[in-house]
């Protein structure tokens, strides 16, 4: 693959060079960018569009983009609240958007689905870097109009890449900051000659992590060749990444983060640790990693590779047909001690004996997409048609590469292998109609059909035998009605379904029911050439939402659970205000109510004879609660942008959030609960030219700038674990997710 970076660099260059010692006859611009949005016109909204949306350019991301994940660089976005497992955005981080965590938020890339079909997440680590090729993205809260790939739950997620530009150009950025954080990026054009280009982007971001030894070591590229004219666009994109972070999804535990000694003495002793694990516990404070071995990394490479074709057929219609494949293969590692070896062989003779072992847990995957789309727009009438067929192959399976066991056990020996089957195919035809020069009307109708399949030996060692189907209808209708040309209102209806993930079908004692949602959606917006509001209210009712427990299971994964009847209602505001030429405000904020009719919440009773220490009775404790909040769920999230620009080119921001309180889990109780914090960040950018050929951007983020000790993300779990006969109550592990105080960012781009 490097010698493919080379080859591809090296032409490109010289693709560049030639570029501006020759006359540029580039195709009519406008028509050529009209074109490269076909791609996108039958999963993107516009302004008229009944649903609530936000873009976001490439412009906007820049001055923050220095190395931090997608997600935190979403940040801002209405009704979003992101997180990150080694406190400084960098490495895994997640994204929720009105309380929806990354499984519910549907992903498309240039139309192709990205969350992975098992676990349906998203994982930007395997993606370092992808803003910088990226032109805009779309997020679409609630339903929102039909996409490709699952249900959006709590959003859809579109990223265009970026569009051929008219010039050639070459981009160099480099970026340092606060825990080792350092990010490298080069990136190439060619601009379009004769109806052809070609673009690349070479990128690597390292970080030390906020958490103890929580390091991150990311490398991506991203490429893209093509023909574009007035009428036809053909292009081939291939990219990817390739991590290796340690792992951090342990946690901290609350007395830790509290500094409690007594609370800390308290875990220790629940828990059993060693000495060197509680003198590890004991002094480290806020970043505390559980983990001490020193290769317990996670380590994943993915590559994708998509093949794009629109065409203009008409004046009135035009289509589009892409492919896609996706090869990931990586593991990540672990060091368990005193293990026995009946866990990883159960029918061996010797499976009483003990030891210490390093284990590696695979897998191996291969993703097939192929989407297209029919649009058609005359006049008063649009109609699009659309749709696309996927498939997943992927092997999961453990090895062991290291053993104490006073048996021999062959290095490379497999302990569970099973492999996960899913196709899903959906098509839809949606349909917008101006009845009159104020009144649009909007249908869409979706069909998706999904089965899975899974068989052998699950890692925690079940035998899997699974073929489900599931099969969904997803109507959704609209209307925009435009009072005059600044103040406009809409309303909406959608239902989307959405089938369980591989855990739930593995893991759930229980077996999993599919989801559904109706979504009613009502706005108002209004905009001119200094001031932009919007409300939307939501009203979103689900059948058998599967909610988080608060509880993850042996690898950082949530644990779900279905409850029958839940909802989430609540109003987004947005506004923008410019004041002056030189003074901007952009803010949003969401107040809502999320619940949970009806839940039972089930707590493991296990009761022990004093004298022999062995188990008398082990048995569910069962309690039933009304109306409580959905886990991860704050009633109030706001934020702020405040931009100052003195003089041309310079840019000075005041980035504010604020997060009400979360609970941990769906039972309400203040003492499983994360306390609301308020954030603030310092943006500043400025953009120099020099002659007419070279541009310099320098950028500088100062992350919390008022040192703020906060924990965005936790889990927790209940258990009890008593003398028989005895009282005692449940007991509660809380575990959090602290981020950095005070922290630095700065960068520099010389661009060509």
């Amino acid at each position: 693959m490097n010698t493919l970076f080379k080859t591809i660099i090296v032409t490109a260059v010289l693709q560049t060079s030639l570029s501006y010692a020759q006359e540029k006859t580039v195709q009519d611009t406008v028509k050529t960018k009209q074109l490269d949005e076909v791609l996108l016109t039958a999963t993107r909204l516009k302004d008229k569009a009944p649903f609530a949306f936000t873009t976001i350019t490439k412009e906007k991301l820049e001055a923050t983009n220095l190395g931090q994940d997608l997600p935190i660089l979403l940040d801002q976005l209405p009704s979003v609240v992101t997180t990150s497992d080694a406190g400084a955005g960098v490495g895994y981080t997640g994204i929720r958007v009105r309380g929806s965590d990354a499984t519910r938020v549907n992903v498309t890339i240039n139309g192709i689905p990205y969350n992975d079909a098992e676990s349906q997440g998203t994982f930007w680590v395997n993606m370092p870097d992808f803003v910088s090729s990226v032109e805009d993205i779309q997020l679409q809260r609630g339903v929102g109009t039909s996409t490709n790939g699952s249900g959006a739950f709590g959003a859809s997620l579109n990223l265009q890449t970026l569009k051929p530009t008219e010039k050639g150009f070459a981009a160099i950025t480099n970026s340092v900051g606060s825990f080792g954080t350092r990010k490298h990026n080069i990136s190439i054009g060619t601009g379009v000659k004769n109806g052809f280009y070609a673009l690349a982007r070479l990128s690597k971001i390292a970080s030390d992590g906020y958490i103890d030894r929580a390091f991150s070591d990311l490398k991506s590229f991203y490429t893209e060749a093509g023909f574009i004219n007035a009428k036809t666009s053909v292009k081939a994109i291939v990219f990817g990444g390739k991590e290796r972070t340690y792992q951090s999804w342990y946690g901290t535990p609350e007395a830790v983060v509290n500094g409690d000694y007594e609370g800390m003495q308290a875990f220790i002793s629940r828990n059993y640790l060693s000495a060197t694990e509680a003198e590890n516990l004991l002094n480290s404070g806020r970043t505390y990693n559980h983990y001490t071995y020193a290769n317990e990394t996670d380590n994943y490479e993915q590559n994708h590779y998509q093949l794009h074709f629109s065409h203009k057929i008409s004046e009135v219609l035009s289509a589009s047909i892409s492919g896609n494949f996706t090869k990931g293969k990586g593991y990540y590692e672990q060091y368990k001690d005193d293990e026995k070896l009946g866990d990883y062989f159960p029918d061996s003779p010797d499976a009483a004996q003990e030891g210490n072992v390093i284990r590696q847990k695979w897998l191996n995957n291969d993703f097939y997409a192929f989407v297209y789309s029919l649009n058609y727009k005359k006049n008063r009438f649009g109609f699009n048609l659309g749709g696309g067929f996927t498939k997943y192959d992927g092997k999961h399976f453990g090895e062991i590469i290291w053993n104490s066991f006073p048996v021999e056990v062959p290095l490379g020996s497999r302990y569970y292998e099973s492999t996960g089957e899913k196709q899903d195919y959906s098509t839809y035809a949606k349909a917008d109609y101006a009845l009159t020069n104020k009144l649009t009307v909007f249908g869409d109708l979706q069909y998706r059909t999904v089965n899975y399949k899974a068989k052998g030996l699950s890692a925690d060692m079940k035998n899997l035998d699974l073929d489900k189907n599931y099969y969904f209808f997803n109507p959704k209708l609209g209307m925009n009605f435009a009072l005059n040309a600044k103040h406009s209102i809409y309303g909406s209806v959608a239902v989307a379904n959405r089938e369980p993930n591989r855990d739930d079908l593995t893991k759930n004692p229980i077996e999993p029911k599919s989801e559904q949602l109706i979504d009613y959606e009502f706005g108002y917006r209004f905009k001119d050439q200094k001031f932009y509001a919007t409300a939307n209210y939501f009203y979103m009712h689900y059948n058998n939402q599967l909610v988080l427990t608060g509880a993850i299971d042996d690898v950082g994964d949530p644990i779900r659970q279905n409850v029958a009847s839940s909802y989430r209602t609540g109003i987004e505001l947005q506004a923008g205000f410019q004041f002056i030429k030189q003074l901007r405000w952009d803010l949003n904020a969401t107040l809502s109510q999320n619940k949970i009719k009806q839940l039972d919440y089930v707590v493991y009773d296990t009761q022990y004879d004093p004298n022999t220490w062995e188990t008398v009775s082990y048995e569910e404790v069962k309690t039933t609660y009304k109306d409580t909040d959905i886990s991860f769920s704050p009633s109030v999230i706001a934020s702020s942008t405040l931009q100052f620009t003195p003089i041309s080119n310079l840019s000075l921001s005041l980035i504010s959030k604020y997060i009400g309180k979360q609970f941990l889990d769906n039972t309400q109780a203040e003492s499983k609960s994360m306390e609301a914090y308020f954030v603030n960040n310092f943006s500043a950018s400025y953009k120099l030219k020099i002659k007419s050929m070279v541009e310099l951007s320098f950028n500088v983020l100062v992350n919390n700038i008022f040192d703020k000790m906060y924990v965005s993300n936790g889990y927790t779990y209940s258990y009890y674990y008593r003398a028989q006969n005895s009282n005692d109550p449940a007991i509660t592990e809380n575990f959090y997710y602290p981020q950095a105080g005070r922290n630095l960012l700065t960068g520099v781009t010389v661009k060509f």
